[in-house]
């Protein structure tokens, strides 16, 4: 089925059952999508040194948010520890990013019931162009993009949970408990939506979580991003380096930022896979010079770090 270049979206809906948001100040406007990808690649160790879940599930809400607020396209998840622990680790951040970025309409058929999510309450809510946050059918437009879950299928229309109370039909065959993304051609009698291919959405559509059992040294070699720019207190100052930064990744499709660990930095991460980090990066860069602290947590770094990156992209 043909899909169609979407940027639509319903600001009632966006207002909806968020007073005062919308009562003062600028319209708003769902951002574009970035021209390249941008990917953040973090340890799986990132709240391992936290002692208690609740905050750990706090810290990656700050997280969260920083991706979501900085248009990032997908979390990276590296492995940097080792057995059970690397395991266990990775899989708690994956479990609490993908519940944060998960619509919330979508979480219920998505997401089974796990010990790692007991203290979701505590996360912020996202509100990315993806996250609508009216569940009634008269709040839905035609023309608006939704993400849905297949919910059942046969050989000629697929019926998609999108939120509303009522399903949407598509006149093709999905595969049951899929997620997918639509586009609303009619509301009334009945929802009928068509299938809308992401890379074909120019606005922001939230970020996806990758969780990958490897090394960062390992990741980059597999994945090679067309610029790596590594984050490391032994890197050129970030004032010396924006020029630089931003002609790179104006002609880039794939760019990756690369975050340290709360025990280990960067050198010495690759340096145990027998790996030199200046063979890996296109750029190491210090972007907090004169921090102000003895040690900056790695959820920090990222919205430091995703903050300047936002000067220097479209």
């Amino acid at each position: 089925m043909r899909t169609s270049k979407v940027h639509q979206f319903s600001l009632r809906s966006l207002c909806a059952g968020n007073q005062g948001m919308c009562s003062a100040g600028p319209r708003y406007e769902p951002p574009t999508k970035r021209s390249w990808k941008l990917t953040v690649a973090i340890p799986s160790s990132l709240v391992a040194d936290v002692p208690h879940l609740r905050e750990k599930t706090s810290r990656l809400g700050f997280l969260g948010r920083s991706l979501g607020i900085f248009r990032v396209d997908e979390v990276l998840i590296y492995a940097d520890l080792s057995g059970r622990e690397v395991a266990r680790e990775g899989q708690f951040v994956s479990s609490v990013l993908r519940y944060m970025e998960t619509p919330q309409h979508l979480r219920k058929r998505l997401i089974p019931m796990n010990p790692d999510l007991r203290f979701v309450g505590v996360l912020p809510p996202l509100r990315t162009p993806n996250h609508p946050l009216s569940g009634e059918i008269k709040d839905l437009k035609i023309g608006e993009t939704r993400e849905g879950v297949v919910v059942d299928s046969d050989k000629q229309i697929s019926r998609v949970d999108v939120g509303v109370g009522s399903l949407a039909e598509i006149q093709m065959k999905l595969h049951p408990g899929s997620r997918v993304s639509v586009g609303i051609q009619r509301v009334a009698p009945k929802i009928v939506a068509e299938l809308v291919e992401e890379n074909r959405i120019d606005i922001y559509w939230g970020f996806r979580v990758t969780l990958k059992n490897l090394p960062l040294g390992r990741l980059i070699q597999k994945n090679r991003p067309d610029v790596v720019i590594a984050t490391s207190r032994l890197g050129n100052s970030v004032d010396m380096m924006l020029d630089q930064l931003r002609t790179a990744v104006t002609g880039a499709s794939t760019v990756l930022l690369a975050f340290g660990s709360p025990r280990r930095g960067l050198h010495e991460m690759l340096a145990e896979e027998g790996m030199k980090l200046d063979a890996l990066a296109t750029f190491t860069v210090n972007f907090v010079p004169h921090q102000g602290t003895q040690t900056i947590r790695t959820e920090e770094a990222v919205h430091s770090t995703l903050t300047l990156m936002n000067t220097i992209s479209e």
